[in-house]
């Protein structure tokens, strides 16, 4: 792990958090890609832990998000966000019920086809995002997603709880027209969006969503609106 970095973020001293995120991190990320979006949820008073790439250890990374979610000292509402395969590893804690799981947030849901080859690390980097600072932060500590996807993931239901998805519109990788229809609950699709929707140039934008979200969240599973647009 870089110095510095951590796998958990908190909200500021003397705030009371406002709900858990768990973040599973997807096919060749660390928890140092989401040091920027954790401290950024945190800043708004939510308690972030960042989950490992759930390709390494799948089963490991289950039970690490059930052991969390099952943690009375973590705040509720609790919510997964899965980018890429984590966002099968969500769909799958959905599908089992998993006690404590009160939502989901699914980014760049990859759909079910075989690894494509982008011909070598910088032409993956240019189809996972446009973000400079992200660009960097792959060169230093990323690896490849160009690795199948866990079988054990792969065989999510129904989902019965509210569903945020975010998706680039402009991903090479999981094309938005093939993964539209996977998406349960609300997709949010972004303009020239690329696969890395939570860390792409768009960033800023994607984590007011989810902060919208979360805090919808909070007055209920119906997540009753907050702001309207009002046309005089």
């Amino acid at each position: 792990m870089l110095a510095g970095m951590t796998d958990a973020y908190d909200e500021p001293a003397g705030i009371a958090a406002r709900g858990t995120v768990l973040v599973a991190a997807g096919r060749g990320e660390t928890a140092e890609i989401y040091a920027r979006f954790g401290r950024r949820i945190a800043a708004d008073g939510y308690r972030v832990r960042i989950l490992p790439d759930v390709t390494a250890d799948p089963g490991g990374s289950l039970a690490a998000a059930e052991k969390l979610l099952a943690d009375d000292a973590l705040p509720a509402p609790k919510v997964i966000v899965g980018p890429d395969a984590g966002a099968l590893l969500a769909l799958t804690l959905a599908a089992r019920e998993t006690p404590g799981l009160d939502a989901l947030i699914l980014a760049g849901l990859p759909v079910p086809r075989p690894a494509i080859d982008l011909l070598g690390w910088d032409a993956e980097i240019e189809a996972r995002t446009a973000c400079p600072n992200h660009r960097r932060v792959l060169g230093e500590g990323g690896a490849s997603l160009q690795t199948d996807l866990p079988a054990e993931l792969l065989g999510a239901g129904d989902v019965r709880l509210p569903t945020l998805g975010l998706h680039g519109d402009a991903d090479p990788i999981s094309p938005l027209g093939e993964a539209r229809g996977r998406y349960p609950g609300t997709l949010v699709t972004i303009a020239g969006g690329r696969h890395d929707v939570l860390n792409d140039v768009s960033h800023r934008t994607v984590a007011a969503t989810v902060v919208l979200f979360l805090e919808r969240l909070r007055l209920g599973a119906d997540l009753p609106a907050i702001a309207q647009v009002r046309r005089p």
